[in-house]
């Protein structure tokens, strides 16, 4: 028997879908969209490994932009992409889709000769089919010969290798020749040859998952118990049959007189969003369990709640759940309490689906720009020549990246500001990248670009992190505290709304007292008020203040990516203690620091005192310096905790 070390391999369609952003109106008046990842076999993939399942993608895509963004959107979920095939004569399919409606959702494919319509027999082997528990097909790969050979093919290798068959019916007419090509929201069409080709292949699944009208289609009646007995009449599969809201219902073996007759999960109470998708999810939460065996009701529960939840919110793959926000909604919907309302909800949605996982970042931060305006203005320079300065950080920043190899460790704080052009190149490599948005210097917060932040970061590459500094004390006066607060919500949601991770650094003002509790009881306040950022960035602490601020954040947001020490300008004995200090955060990643790295160089170079290639190394060394003191202090921890 071949070693199982996939859960599911997921065969059909790769595409991207442009979701119209105005909700209510007709896709003819839609002006703005999302770009997701689509396509049914794609989204299931992704629903599946965000269950925990170890799912593998096999597909085409088009040799441009569209496919590699599908194969980074899969594999940034943890779906194997080893056989998502590039096919170089092809363009990815798009799909165009809009919420007109309550009951309207237009879309249109664009598929003519798309990639993944040209899968063929050779872009797979026996052993790789062979590797997994179950393959999952959706029907729109038998729609043509050579996808249909393809597919028979893989069924074939699964049949002799005890790997199971699984068939989402996904009937959609239109890719059938059943509708016209603007007709893609059309679920059913009556056709014989579609129903007699489903019914050639339908003998060679252990499960089969569709609507009622995609079982009306495979069955060849209009009445759904009429369809289910022809279906058992062919083959021996469970069959479970979707509907909508009521639930879901399971025919294992021999068909009742009524549907009502069949053991099945009911299903969620929750407003409708968007219908599209929801299949996808349905079949990603049911494959959760039925992989590992559950109840055929345990798995209809996981697959009723995992749709539930994408016909609430807007796209298709974005919106499946992870296993943590599955297990809490069924455990809050148990309590009859409304997920709809429910803030941990959507914040588990997501902190669990952030992007790339960072245990360690060392963040070079060269946001600053009063600073360099004047130490401009000192050395008589004019400020179009800040940019130049930044470049040279930028350039010596990468050089300590290659020559330390700490691709996937290494971050910078930028400005727009003066930095543009840095931020442009570092974009798409890897790195760890923040902006800020505080007009700097402000208290209360005000923000540089105006009071409406979203449509600033709205702009921004989803992977740059919004940094806002805050000079906030917790005994501030009430209005004071009232109006940052007021002004972070609002920078909270609008990261929210644009998918881009937010960084708050937290400074009490110098000229207020502040106590071992006064960061910690500061973050405390700011949670509370249902702000929970990805990132912090926080000045020293003592230790116990560290495991003060520790406790805090367990217990409001035990997702959060992490702290950054703040490194102040001060001499390198005391950066080191301060590092060592901050052992005692179980939540500090990394630090950011600045001016103890660029300070001295810059100025020598605003000075003239300094060439481009000298200042580059001076600011490398520096901070290759910082990097070996931060990692230095974590080994030091390690060792103590090892002889404790």
């Amino acid at each position: 028997m071949v070693n199982k070390t996939l859960d599911a391999i997921c065969l059909g369609r790769a595409g991207v879908d442009l979701y119209s952003e105005q909700l209510g109106a007709r896709l003819e008046d839609a002006k703005y969209f999302k770009k997701y990842l689509g396509g049914s076999s794609c989204n299931q993939a992704v629903g599946m490994a965000r269950q925990g399942l170890k799912s593998a993608m096999l597909t085409r895509v088009g040799d441009e932009h569209m496919g590699r963004f599908l194969i980074e959107e899969l594999g940034r979920n943890g779906v194997d992409t080893s056989h998502v095939v590039t096919d170089k004569n092809r363009l990815t399919a798009l799909v165009f889709l809009g919420i007109e409606d309550r009951d309207t959702f237009p879309l249109v494919f664009y598929r003519e000769n798309c990639a993944d319509m040209a899968l063929a027999a050779e872009d797979f082997d026996e052993a790789f089919i062979a590797s997994s528990k179950s393959l999952v097909i959706t029907g729109t790969h038998f729609s043509t010969q050579s996808t249909d050979a393809a597919c028979r093919q893989a069924i074939k290798f699964a049949r002799s290798n005890g790997t199971r068959t699984v068939l989402d019916i996904d009937y959609r007419p239109v890719l059938w020749g059943q509708a016209s090509l603007g007709d893609g929201e059309t679920r059913f069409v009556a056709a014989e040859n579609v129903t007699a080709h489903l019914q050639s292949i339908l003998p060679l699944f252990d499960l089969i998952v569709g609507t009622e009208e995609e079982i009306h289609i495979a069955g060849s009646r209009t009445d759904t118990i009429g369809a289910l007995h022809k279906i058992r009449e062919l083959c021996d599969a469970t069959i479970v049959v979707k509907i909508g809201a009521t639930g879901c219902a399971f025919f294992p073996a021999e068909i009742p007189d009524t549907i009502a007759e069949a053991p099945g999960a009911p299903g969620e109470k929750v407003e409708v969003v968007n219908v599209l998708g929801a299949g996808d999810a349905f079949m990603s939460g049911f494959m959760r369990g039925w992989i590992n065996d559950e109840p055929l009701e345990v798995c209809g529960r996981y697959a009723n709640a995992a749709g539930a939840l994408v016909v609430s919110r807007h796209g298709c793959a974005p919106a499946i759940p992870t296993r943590p926000e599955l297990d809490y909604y069924l455990s809050i919907v148990a309590t009859d309490q409304n997920a709809a309302t429910d803030d941990w909800l959507q914040h588990l949605h997501h902190a669990t689906t952030r992007a790339n996982a960072w245990d360690e970042v060392y963040v070079l931060a060269f946001d600053h720009r009063d600073q360099f305006a004047a130490m401009a203005d000192q050395y008589g320079v004019a400020h179009d020549r800040i940019g130049a300065i930044k470049t040279l950080i930028a350039r010596a920043s990468a050089k300590v990246i290659e020559e330390e190899g700490l691709q996937g460790r290494a971050g910078i704080l930028v400005d727009d500001q003066y930095g543009q052009s840095v931020l442009e190149h570092a974009t798409g490599n890897g790195l760890w990248i923040g902006r800020p948005v505080e007009l700097p210097g402000s208290r209360p917060l005000q923000f540089e670009r105006g009071s409406n932040v979203g449509l600033h970061i709205h702009t921004w590459p989803s992977e740059h992190v919004v940094k806002c500094l805050v000079f906030y004390h917790p005994n501030d006066e009430e209005s004071m505290i009232e109006t940052q607060l007021g002004q972070l919500l609002d920078l909270y949601r609008a990261c929210r709304v644009s998918d881009n991770e937010l960084l708050l650094e937290l400074i009490p003002p110098r000229d207020q007292p502040r106590t071992e509790s006064t960061v910690a009881e500061a973050l405390r306040q700011i949670y509370q008020h249902g702000i929970r950022p990805d990132w912090w960035e926080l000045p020293s602490q003592t230790p116990a203040a560290w495991r003060e601020i520790s406790g805090i954040i367990d217990h409001y947001d035990p997702y959060c990516r992490g702290v950054f020490l703040l490194g102040p300008d001060v001499p390198i004995d005391e950066l080191a203690k301060s590092f060592r200090d901050a052992a005692d955060c179980t939540y500090c990643r990394g630090f950011a620091v600045g001016r103890p790295i660029f300070g001295e160089p810059a100025r020598a170079w605003f000075a003239g005192h300094s060439d481009d290639e000298t200042t580059v190394d001076r600011i490398a060394q520096n901070y290759r310096n910082i990097v070996r003191l931060w990692q230095a202090s974590r080994t030091l921890e390690r060792a103590a905790g090892e002889m404790q």
